[in-house]
């Protein structure tokens, strides 16, 4: 444990002098939308009174929407991103286009949103991450910076490993993994997202709770190159969701031993929790819909509303189900109160594991 705290805590350094740094990449993806929009008001806690009717924004949205995913194409942020841009598109009429803007750990796709326009044609995904920012001295960025729409999502973590190593070390369930790194202490590398990130953090539970020591590899982009990469071979797992490790796993690279959660997952019913196997490690990613701060109160309330009813869209719950992506809806106002406390929560966790 304690080298993993040195090295992770060396790589904080780095990323605290260089995390607003970097370079961006964008990959765009559209959906379009099929019916007129609806401005009705919605109950989710309106920062503001809309305006009458006939002014500018009373028609919002007359054209096309971006939509800033903070994360690489393929991982879970971005597939929960584009089913959710599809449904809104639907409820809105108007075509909704995915923006990949990674880097920085986030970072950068981050304060994107919230530097954009507040003319609510820039709407996009805020995740777990943004609550480690300020603790790490990485950005001043928090929940307060942008005007919140809706939570979508919350998704626990999980202990998958490489089919092929697993098999040739004898390793069939958490114990024997947790085994396997006690008589091994540093050999094993598991791959989260980036430093610091929701996964990354994960690996540290993980560690605090079973007394293992293993390397945390890290990787700027997301989840999706880490899975990749487990099933290659080239690391020996990862502590990402379910729904990011799924098609690795259905094919046969790669094998669950335990989800971090207090029940097992519909989409894995035969993987058992990690408390089921005598770990008390309980562990979730976050994901919402947030715009930036001052955005026109008229279409603050017509985005809420989309977003509430995409939300229940039957083809909206069919893909999140299909991808074992878990729907976790908060409005607004609950959204804030819940990441006020996740901010507090999440500071005082990354102090325990010496991470700030």
């Amino acid at each position: 444990m304690k080298k993993f705290l040195s090295i992770l805590l060396a790589a904080v350094l780095v990323l605290s002098l260089t995390a607003c740094g970097g370079d961006s990449g964008s990959s765009g993806g559209a959906s379009s939308g099929g019916s007129d929009a609806n401005s009705s008001s919605s109950d989710s806690g309106s920062s503001g009174d809309s305006q009458d009717a006939g002014t500018p924004a009373s028609d919002f949205p007359t054209k096309g929407i971006s939509v800033i995913c903070p994360w690489g194409a393929g991982g879970g942020t971005d597939a929960c991103l584009r089913a959710l841009s599809d449904a809104i598109g639907k409820e809105l009429g108007q075509t909704l286009t995915v923006d990949n803007r990674t880097g920085g750990g986030g970072i950068i796709g981050h304060q994107a949103i919230s530097d954009a326009d507040p003319d609510g044609y820039t709407i996009g995904m805020i995740t777990f991450e943004l609550s480690t920012y300020k603790p790490l001295g990485s950005s001043e960025l928090t929940y307060e910076d942008y005007d919140l729409l809706c939570r979508v999502n919350r998704d626990p973590a999980a202990v998958t490993v490489n089919a092929e190593w697993a098999a040739a070390n004898g390793i069939t369930d958490l114990k024997t993994f947790v085994d396997y790194c006690l008589a091994h202490p540093g050999d094993v590398q598991m791959g989260g997202s980036s430093n610091a990130s929701v996964w990354h953090i994960g690996g540290g539970y993980l560690m605090q709770e079973t007394g293992i020591d293993i390397q945390m590899i890290t990787y700027e982009e997301g989840a999706a190159t880490a899975v990749q990469n487990a099933a290659s071979g080239f690391i020996q797992g990862v502590t990402v969701s379910l729904a990011e490790a799924r098609n690795f796993i259905e094919s046969g690279h790669l094998i669950c031993l335990a989800v971090m959660d207090t029940e097992r997952a519909e989409l894995f019913p035969d993987v058992p929790t990690c408390q089921e196997q005598g770990y008390d490690v309980t562990y979730y990613v976050w994901r919402g819909m947030g715009v930036p701060k001052g955005t026109d109160p008229a279409a603050l309330e017509i985005l809420r509303d989309a977003c509430a009813k995409a939300v229940e869209s039957p083809e909206f719950v069919e893909y999140m189900k299909n991808a074992g992506l878990g729907i976790a809806y908060l409005d607004a106002g609950e959204f804030g109160d819940f990441l006020a406390q996740n901010a507090d929560d999440v500071a005082n966790s990354m102090e325990a594991l010496g991470l700030c």
